[in-house]
């Protein structure tokens, strides 16, 4: 079966991840970095703000059972999308949100996307999220993947106590 790879930054890559990984059609989700241009970086060099990536995930995804449009919906419901400073609790270059393109179509895509969320008054405020062409995707680090899996209690307390689960609550309607 055709697969096609999707990448989006959205702020801490933990919290990005359960969303998409139970989904039908959906055969990879990894954690890691992109955008810069500094290989192989680390977690404590992206954390520098300093090296031009971002957190980030990489999906690997069959678009004939889960099609690209689903992705960006489920993207738009996971973050913030008019703070241009980092999400929720993370703040800095490394934890701003973006739509990293691999095609043409993909790019007309979340154009599309981000003007239908920016015309539907959801927000009093401009949609900030950057759609970038893909750069590189580096892997992170081993302790960083499916985080939500190996370390359930944590990553609970901390999608709560980032702000993240209450905003998408109060804004998406729904808690992921």
């Amino acid at each position: 079966m055709k697969t096609e790879k999707a990448t989006f930054a959205g702020g801490c890559f933990w919290c990005m991840v359960q969303p998409f990984d139970t989904l039908d059609g959906i055969e990879a989700v990894v954690s890691g970095y992109t955008g810069g241009d500094l290989p192989n970086p680390t977690y404590e060099q992206v954390c520098t703000n300093v090296t031009g990536h971002r957190e980030a995930v990489e999906i690997t995804f069959q678009p004939d059972i889960y099609p690209y449009e689903r992705l960006l919906e489920v993207f738009w419901s996971q973050i913030d999308p008019t703070d241009a400073g980092g999400q929720f609790f993370d703040r800095g270059d490394s934890y701003k949100t973006a739509i990293y393109y691999q095609t043409e179509e993909q790019r007309i895509a979340a154009e599309k996307s981000k003007q239908q969320l920016e015309q539907s008054g959801k927000f009093n405020k401009p949609i900030a999220t950057d759609i970038l062409e893909a750069k590189e995707f580096y892997p992170a680090e081993t302790y960083h993947q499916d985080y939500y899996q190996k370390n359930p209690a944590h990553y609970n307390r901390y999608a709560t106590g980032s702000g993240r689960k209450a905003f998408i609550q109060n804004h998406w309607g729904e808690s992921k």
